[in-house]
C-alpha cells in the first residue's frame, strides 16, 4: 500500500482590513472567481468567501452581525468573564471571613 499525502498546515496569517477590502473588491468586480482571486493572491478560499459574506453582512446587503457588532460582542463576552471572576472571589472572600467570625 502506499503512503496518503498529508498537507502540512499553514501557519496562522493576519491581515489588515484595507488589504481584505482590496480582496473583496477584486472578487466584486467579476472578472475572477473568488478561487481564482484566492488562489492569485495565495489565500484560502475558505477565508476569502468568509471575508465577501462578511462585507455584505456590513453593506447591508445579508443578514448577520456586523463587524461593529461582532467587536462589541467579543468585547463584552471578555468583560463579562473577568466580572464573574470578580464575583466568585467576592464569593469565596465572603464565605472564608464568615467562617473566620463564628
Amino acid at each position: 500500500m502506499g503512503t496518503v499525502a498529508t498537507k502540512k498546515p499553514r501557519p496562522r496569517r493576519s491581515f489588515t482590513p484595507e488589504f481584505k477590502a482590496e480582496i473583496v473588491e477584486a472578487c466584486r468586480r467579476g472578472d475572477r472567481s473568488i478561487g481564482k482571486v484566492a488562489e492569485d493572491f495565495d489565500l484560502t478560499e475558505t477565508a476569502v468567501r468568509a471575508w465577501v459574506r462578511q462585507a455584505e453582512i456590513d453593506d447591508g446587503q445579508r443578514d448577520g452581525l456586523t463587524s461593529v457588532e461582532r467587536e462589541e460582542l467579543f468585547r463584552l463576552r471578555r468583560e463579562n468573564r473577568r466580572l464573574q471572576a470578580d464575583v466568585d472571589i467576592l464569593k469565596r472572600a465572603t464565605a472564608f471571613f464568615a467562617q473566620e467570625t463564628r
